[in-house]
């Protein structure tokens, strides 16, 4: 889907702000949520697992989702609930403290990239009102998975990145399996929509990204495969004791 450049509206440069956390501001109230006929959340839920474990390591990055995202505290009106956020150089543990939100006047940049999942609820909103609202707040990448395959957001993965004061589409390759590919800049991460699921794949490694259950599972099959290694050293060691015992002298 191509979303044609719009105008920013003149404003100072979000990246000469200073950051600000001001000991007496309060919360915006948590935003509501409502149960999806689609199903959306589990989606958004993995996606945001797997890229916060992979960034956990990293006390610069805030990876975070279903609050609020707005350019001023004061602008209440003009606020977003995106899926999932991330933002590089920056104090998670301030913004967390300090509010349920990111506000980028705070904050003092806006986040690098923003992930949005289709719902009946938000499908257009993804794809109209939020690519204008995500430029004009300078925000690098806007990413839009449809499970679906592309009946809500008219494609199954999507992906923009700032070019000017507007967006311009990422290319995404088609796989000979069928799956949609695309490489994003800001987390050297490949996003890959395969059958109906969002992956994360590093070029780096060679491999996709686990979520959270399957972290795990390989945590556990590698914590076996090193009681495995250690059980045969042990036994090979003792048999070598018991040669040496038995040897003739």
């Amino acid at each position: 889907m191509t979303i044609n450049p719009i105008p920013a509206a003149a404003h100072t440069p979000l990246s000469q702000l200073p950051p600000r956390y001001p000991a007496d501001i309060k919360g915006l109230p948590d935003p509501e949520k409502k149960p999806d006929g689609w199903h959306q959340f589990p989606h958004a839920a993995r996606a945001f697992s797997i890229l916060e474990h992979r960034f956990r390591r990293r006390p610069d990055v805030l990876v975070a989702g279903r609050g609020y995202l707005c350019e001023t505290a004061a602008e209440r009106s003009d606020y977003i609930v995106p899926d999932c956020i991330i933002a590089f150089g920056v104090n998670p543990v301030a913004i967390r403290d300090q509010r349920n939100a990111y506000v980028i006047s705070e904050v003092g940049k806006p986040p690098e990239f923003v992930l949005e999942v289709a719902s009946i609820k938000t499908a257009r909103y993804d794809c109209t009102v939020k690519p204008v609202r995500y430029a004009r707040w300078g925000i690098a990448e806007y990413w839009r998975f449809d499970r679906t395959g592309g009946q809500l957001h008219d494609a199954p993965l999507a992906g923009d990145r700032l070019a000017g004061s507007g967006y311009a589409p990422i290319p995404l390759i088609t796989g000979a399996d069928g799956a949609l590919w695309g490489y994003s800049e800001v987390l050297r991460l490949c996003l890959c929509w395969d059958s109906g699921r969002l992956r994360f794949y590093d070029p780096a490694d060679g491999d996709f990204l686990p979520d959270l259950g399957e972290a795990k599972a390989r945590a556990k099959a590698a914590t076996a495969a090193r009681a495995a290694i250690e059980a045969r050293a042990d036994a090979a060691e003792a048999e070598l004791r018991r040669l040496r015992r038995d040897a003739p002298e």
